[in-house]
This record gives C-alpha cells, sequence and structure tokens, in this order.
C-alpha cells in the first residue's frame, strides 16, 4: 500500500460513524423503572455510603478495578513530536481499544494541556481515584522521568509510562533470544545504543539489569557519543557516559555485538553492519523507517539477527505485546506499583513463550507455514492468544513475591481460565 493510499484509508477508518474508536457501552441491564432506582436515584446512594465508611469498596461497586487512565500531553508523539494534546487523542484512543481488545481492560483517554511537569502531575493526582491503574503515553522527555517518578510516589496504583518500559521489556526479551541463537553471554557482549530518549534511557536500564555490563556499553545522542569528558551532560544521561575511545557511532560500533537503534531512519550504513562482531544484534526500532532497512541489513551480513518496530517485518518489537498483560496482572492482584520484578518478570515470560512451539492458528492468521524459534522468530506475534496467560499470571506472581499485591490469586487454574474469558 502506498502513503497516499494509506493516508486516506486512515482517514476514512476514523471517519466511520460514530468518529474515533472508543465509546462506553453499559454493563448493567437498564430497561425498566427498577433499573433506574439501582442504577441512579434513590439505589445509587447505597454503594456510595459503603464506599464513604470504606473507600476499599469502590473495587468492589464500580469499574474502578478493571479502569486504566491512557493520559498523555501530547509532547512526543512517535514519529510526530510535540504535536498537542488535541492532534495526540487519535493515538490515545488506539491505546485504549488496545487494552480492550488483548487483555479485556477498560481505558478512558485523557489529553492534558499540561506542558509543565507539575501541573501535569498535579492533574492526573486530582483525577486518580477514578482509575485502577494509570498508562502516561508520549510525554516528552527529561520531563517523563520526573513524572512518572513522582507519580509512582504519590500513587498506590499501577502506573507506567509505556513509551518507555514497554519497548524496553519488549526488547529486551527479544535481546535474550537473539542472544541465546547466536550463543553470546550476555555479560561478555557490547551493546551500542543510538538514541538518548525516554526509550532509550529505559532499554539501558533494563539491559544492565538483564546482566549486559556497563563498561561494555555505549550510548550516542545527536552529537555523538555520550562521553565523561563531554560538557553540560544532563542528569539523565549522565550515568551512561563513557571512556571509551572514540565519539561518533561509526567509532563506537566497532566490534560491538548489539545496536539498538531509538533514533531516525537511515543512519546505519552497511558499512557500521560490516564493523560489528559476528552474528550480530540489530534492533532498528526508528518508525516508519529503520535505522537500516530490513533487506538490506540482510543483504549485508547474513549473520545478522534483526528486528524492527514495523509489521511488515520479522520480529516486531511492539508495544502491545507488553502493556495489555502487564496492567491485567497488576489490577488483577490490586498492585499498589509495577515495580522492576514484574518488568522483569514480563520480559522473561514473553521470551520463554517464543521459544514454545507455535499454534497452527497463528501461523493461519500471519500466512507462514512454518514458524519455529530462530533468527526470524525471537519473540511471539502480537495476534498470540497465549500472551495474556503467559505475561499477567508472570506479573501477578512478580507481585505478590515482591509483596505488592494487595489481593493475591487464590487458584492459578481458575485465573487461567478467567484471563482465557477476556478474549471469547
Amino acid at each position: 500500500m502506498n502513503e497516499k493510499n494509506l493516508a486516506q484509508q486512515a482517514l476514512d477508518y476514523h471517519t466511520q460513524k460514530p468518529t474515533g474508536k472508543i465509546a462506553i457501552v453499559p454493563t448493567k441491564p437498564l430497561q425498566t423503572q427498577e433499573d433506574l432506582s439501582l442504577a441512579y436515584s434513590p439505589g445509587v446512594a447505597v454503594p456510595c455510603k459503603a464506599i464513604a465508611e470504606d473507600p476499599t469498596k469502590v473495587y468492589e461497586y464500580t469499574g474502578k478495578k478493571n479502569l486504566v487512565g491512557v493520559i498523555s500531553n501530547g509532547t512526543a508523539v512517535l514519529g510526530l513530536g510535540n504535536i498537542g494534546p488535541a492532534a495526540a487523542k487519535p493515538v490515545m484512543e488506539g491505546k485504549a481499544i488496545l487494552f480492550k481488545k488483548f487483555a479485556g481492560i477498560d481505558a478512558f483517554d485523557l489529553e492534558l494541556d499540561a506542558e509543565d511537569p507539575d501541573t501535569f502531575i498535579q492533574t492526573v493526582k486530582a483525577l486518580a481515584p477514578t482509575f485502577g491503574g494509570i498508562n502516561l503515553e508520549d510525554i516528552k522527555a527529561p520531563s517523563c522521568f520526573f513524572i512518572e517518578q513522582r507519580l509512582k510516589e504519590l500513587l498506590p496504583i499501577p502506573i507506567m509510562h509505556d513509551d518507555q518500559h514497554g519497548t524496553a521489556i519488549i526488547s529486551g526479551a527479544a535481546l535474550l533470544n537473539a542472544l541465546t541463537i547466536a550463543q553470546k553471554n550476555i555479560t561478555d557482549i557490547k551493546v551500542v545504543i543510538n538514541g538518548a530518549g525516554a526509550s532509550a534511557i529505559a532499554c539501558a536500564k533494563l539491559y544492565l539489569s538483564l546482566g549486559v555490563q556497563k563498561k561494555n556499553m555505549v550510548m550516542c545522542d545527536s552529537q555523538g557519543v555520550i562521553r565523561n569528558d563531554r560538557r553540560n551532560l544532563t542528569t539523565i544521561k549522565q550515568p551512561f557516559a563513557t571512556d571509551q575511545a572514540g565519539h561518533t557511532l561509526l567509532e563506537a560500533i566497532n566490534q560491538a555485538d548489539v545496536f539498538l537503534g531509538l533514533s531516525k531512519g537511515n543512519i546505519l550504513t552497511p558499512l557500521h553492519l560490516q564493523k560489528m562482531n559476528h552474528c550480530p544484534i540489530v534492533f532498528a526500532l526508528a518508525n516508519p523507517d529503520p535505522e537500516i532497512d530490513y533487506q538490506l541489513a540482510l543483504d549485508t551480513r547474513k549473520d545478522v539477527i534483526m528486528a524492527t518496530g514495523r509489521s511488515d517485518y520479522p520480529n516486531q518489537v511492539n508495544n502491545v505485546l507488553g502493556f495489555p498483560y502487564i496492567f491485567r496482572g497488576a489490577l488483577d492482584v490490586k498492585a499498589t506499583t509495577i515495580n522492576e520484578a514484574m518488568k522483569l518478570a514480563a520480559v522473561k515470560a514473553l521470551a520463554q513463550l517464543a521459544k514454545e512451539p507455535v499454534p497452527e492458528k497463528i501461523k493461519k492468521i500471519y500466512q507462514i507455514p512454518s514458524l519455529s524459534f530462530g533468527k526470524h522468530y525471537i519473540i511471539p506475534k502480537p495476534m498470540d492468544q497465549r500472551l495474556i496467560t503467559t505475561i499477567s499470571m508472570a506479573v501477578a506472581k512478580a507481585a505478590m513475591d515482591t509483596q505488592v499485591a494487595k489481593q493475591p490469586i487464590q487458584n492459578w487454574s481458575t485465573y487461567a481460565q478467567t484471563l482465557q474469558n477476556y478474549l471469547t
């Protein structure tokens, strides 16, 4: 499909009646006078009084426990930049329907006219009683780091900035499996990260948690290698500064095992790729144009293990593999946060699922006769219905193990069936 046809089809899709992508539907009958008296006046006063006496009852008498706020100020919309809150609304609506489609979670999208971090934080804090969890989205760096951290300190509900942690979790799982295929040890590899925004910083932190050595990691921004001898480094970039020789991406990538791109299209050339170590792992995640074209990378290095953010190539690093199920598991145990253990549990569960036999149903959906763990299949496909049980259960268990779950799962078999029911 060419760009002109795609643009028109996208506009046609969004203008179909009713416009937009989400709507509210009732969950209780409202057909009779008795229904009305229970749904509203006078019956609604009864649960109101019960919640006033015991605030935890809000999870029993309202939809809070299954409701996530998708909240943005539109300052860093993927591929579009600072387009403002109104222009960001189609993306947030899209995120909301993904929550519902893949994990049965209701979501309200909220676009805030609030670029100032303190204003954003206070607004979200004021809105928080509505939600069981909050998904922060498309907020520019470095504000996004401060906003997420402060809200996690203020609010006892699951909060995650998906642009940071979603990308980190999915690419982290892909990294573990790519290293297995390449027969490399994570503690020995050299990693070069091109980009120093929210996603890149989160990926770097997670990779270190998985075992990458700080001395073997080099991060580049628009000025080149982030070095300790550079002036005026931000507090966000400083922890990733290096003393290694080299100032450019071309110098940094020499003998690298992994390239992670979260920057802009076509910045990685065949020359860069040729300088990498044997079985190079290349995650070119810029959208819509990867840091290096997929076919060009394969033509340049037959031994490359490649992933992109695009759906038309193998190994798509797509956040939908993570956020619906991470929130599903967190909500189901009434977790007070989404902590590092829960994120790592999601990484490992996702990585393991890719090693399992692929159901015929998934092969048919993607029209791939043969699909099994290997260099062209290092992470599961987004339409794999096993994701909801695999990741949600791992996240819920990690929440319980780290004592942030207020309502632990009692019967895992029953819980697994409940998760499956969201997909029927």
